[in-house]
């Protein structure tokens, strides 16, 4: 299995990741860790916006709106075959 590091606003439709670390500081942060996305967590699309932005992402069971400036600071690993 390979992994690619990227971030968040770079997942496709059909992918999976796990978050490897956060960007953002201050309240930014802070919200992205109380919904739940840390490091560590499994994250998918779940449904994308007609315009593209904002994407939902299945988090820990809930699906959680992030806009694209907020998905650029999640690092991730997508998980490939």
């Amino acid at each position: 299995m390979n992994e690619t590091t990227q971030t968040l606003d770079h997942l496709q439709r059909g992918q999976t990741a796990t978050v490897m670390g956060l960007t953002s500081s201050g309240l930014n942060r802070r919200r992205l860790m109380d919904l739940g996305i840390l490091p560590g967590t499994s994250i998918a699309i779940e449904t994308i916006s007609p315009l593209g932005d904002p994407v939902a992402y299945r988090v820990r069971g809930a699906v959680v709106a992030l806009r694209r400036d907020q998905a650029s600071e999640i690092q991730i690993h997508i998980r490939t075959e």
